[in-house]
């Protein structure tokens, strides 16, 4: 039987929606992936709690974790307490160490999983810091933290860094100095500013900073490759957010031997992980992934996965491929925005029990961007349980006074 209900469209008005009726896409069980893939993933808030959302965060453990562990079944890893799961725009970093140690504890009993954990300044008052010296404190601060329960480093960009810093030097020592103490290879991340206007001119410093575009971007990239060739052996790849695929390609052309190259396209990943096979070793000629939006999209992006490493490339693309316009529309400018469209698919497909958010976030989105969200969702086989969408995506839409 067809599922039907009423949605807005882009004019105001309200017309009819029937669900496609295909199944939903479901990886093949046990299917070995060859590509690092990690999905940066969200937390669930605990709308029980007797907190104000502005001002303080509080997360129902138990579904966040649970949210992890779907993860890796599907053999992703988790980028852990990164963007995706709101830091800096709600995750204050006490609850993040916390987020780590949960998971990282919880990765024991999963063989296999990865876990990389996002590592940063974000506990500075930034209007206190002063030097390039408190950057480097704050970065050492939760290194340590991180590194005593055993995780794995992703070097966050900073915003108090972006800040503080003058020219490309400043740039050189701190990331010198974190990557010199750091105890086993790091990822390194480039956050762009449509993602977070506070990192606007990253690497570059405030002495050096253009107008913006291309030549700021060539100008930070030659920055961010001199302190990857300075440390190798310290450097597992780096993530790049400026959803350009072209600067990608060119950053990962000329990547040091052993460095890969971690997409963080959500315009573009489907193209970038299939690769174009140029480069000075195989590593090169492709992509890994850590993306927010394998969150969203998890199963197609493990059934895609296993298809790829089996060499079917065809198949790779007309998984993955439909998934794409989902994600250009979850990451629609405001682009920061786009942790709200990642937390409205899992409380769809049932893997939490309410539309809420840290920080009042579910706020960010209107109800039109959800109802295509919704419709975009259905096209590329992403609603696990249909019926079960309907009957949410039918609530929503009650709350905002259409029924």
């Amino acid at each position: 039987m067809a599922l039907t209900l009423t949605l807005p469209t882009a004019n105001r008005a309200l017309a009819p929606y029937t669900l496609h009726g295909r199944p939903p896409v479901k990886p093949a069980p046990g299917v070995r992936f060859d590509r690092i893939a990690y999905s940066a993933a969200h937390v669930v808030a605990d709308p029980l709690a007797a907190v104000d959302p502005w001002l303080a965060a509080a997360l129902d453990w138990d579904a966040t974790i649970a949210y992890r562990r779907h993860l890796w079944s599907l053999g992703l890893g988790v980028a852990e307490a990164m963007d995706t799961a709101q830091r800096g725009m709600g995750l204050d970093w006490p609850t993040s160490l916390e987020l780590i140690r949960r998971s990282l504890d919880a990765a024991r009993d999963v063989p296999g999983a990865l876990v990389a954990s996002g590592c940063g300044t974000d506990h500075l008052d930034i209007d206190a810091v002063r030097s390039v010296d408190d950057v480097i404190r704050g970065y050492e601060e939760q290194m340590a933290a991180i590194e005593a329960l055993g995780g794995k480093l992703i070097v966050m960009a900073s915003r108090a860094l972006a800040r503080v810093a003058k020219s490309p030097a400043d740039y050189e020592r701190v990331y010198d100095r974190v990557l010199s103490q750091a105890k086993q290879p790091v990822v390194l991340h480039w956050l762009g500013d449509m993602f977070d206007p506070a990192l606007k001119g990253y690497w570059r410093g405030s002495d050096q900073v253009g107008a913006g575009g291309t030549a700021d971007i060539d100008a930070a990239m030659d920055t961010a490759l001199g302190i990857i060739a300075a440390h190798p052996d310290k450097v597992d790849g780096i993530k790049i957010s400026l959803l350009d695929k072209d600067k990608e390609i060119a950053m990962r052309r000329r990547l040091a031997p052993g460095v890969r190259m971690y997409t963080g396209d959500d315009f573009n990943y489907a193209e970038l992980i299939a690769g174009d096979g140029h480069g000075s070793e195989p590593t090169h000629g492709r992509s890994d992934a850590l993306l927010g939006i394998f969150d969203a999209i998890a199963p197609a992006a493990s059934a895609a996965l296993g298809e790829l490493a089996q060499g079917n490339l065809q198949r790779f693309h007309a998984i993955l491929g439909p998934t794409v316009p989902l994600s250009r529309h979850i990451f629609q400018a405001p682009t920061r925005f786009y942790k709200t469209g990642v937390v409205f698919m899992a409380w769809l497909n049932g893997h939490q029990s309410h539309f809420t958010m840290v920080g009042g976030q579910q706020s960010t989105r209107s109800l039109q961007h959800l109802a295509e969200l919704f419709r975009l969702a259905d096209a590329a086989d992403l609603l696990e349980h249909p019926e079960l969408a309907v009957r949410r995506m039918k609530t929503l839409l009650a709350t905002h006074g259409v029924e």
